[in-house]
């Protein structure tokens, strides 16, 4: 099949402008697939996942999911990108995330508007993303890795005391934006300067 990269347990269908999974990708590769690459195509749907039981990272950049992404149940995935993509509903993906991908452990959203990175929206800075990651870490607490940064023990603290009040704010026009629920004698948000190491699939094209 034209695009079709097989390696071992490692699948990529890489820059095919497919609309959706080919079926008989799910029929020939899903029963010992590890790895799945789908980046670079023009995905709006995530059916025929569930033929990839046994994966354990899905690389899904660039492509064009949105707030109605559905994942089917991944008991093993530990490692999930979804770089430059259509994602708004920061909270919704979340949750859904929480619900089917107990096991992971890597998350990247870098170029999704649900995303507050400076590098990436000239109207969003250092403390958004601050905000945002204490909110995605309090959703999903195992998590080691968020984008292009280690979690942090202190970002992990941080998250337990004041993750809960950093909700999206997601107005139906704008960007998502942050709103941060005041809380009486709440600690002052603290984060060291961490080195960013800028993922390559995110910032492509």
């Amino acid at each position: 099949m034209a695009g079709l990269v097989v390696s071992g347990a490692q699948v990529s269908y890489i820059g095919q402008d497919c609309r959706e999974i080919p079926e008989h990708l799910g029929r020939d590769c899903g029963h010992f697939a590890k790895r799945l690459d789908l980046s670079f195509n023009l995905l709006r749907s995530l059916e025929g996942l569930s033929a990839f039981g046994s994966l354990e990272e899905l690389i899904l950049d660039n492509n064009l999911l949105g707030d109605d992404l559905v994942l089917p149940g991944l008991p093993r995935l530990h490692t999930l990108t979804l770089n430059k993509n259509q994602i708004t509903d920061l909270e919704c993906l979340l949750d859904h995330l929480a619900e089917v991908t107990p096991a992971l452990e890597y998350l990247s959203l870098l170029g999704n508007v649900a995303c507050p990175n400076e590098l990436v929206s000239l109207e969003k800075d250092e403390e958004d993303y601050k905000r945002y990651r204490c909110f995605v870490l309090h959703k999903l607490p195992n998590l080691k890795f968020l984008d292009a940064r280690k979690v942090t023990k202190q970002e992990r603290e941080e998250a337990l005391v004041r993750g809960a009040f950093m909700k999206v704010v997601k107005p139906k026009d704008d960007p998502a934006s942050f709103a941060e629920v005041t809380v009486p004698r709440a600690a002052p948000l603290r984060c060291n300067t961490l080195c960013v190491i800028v993922l390559r699939t995110a910032f492509a094209k």
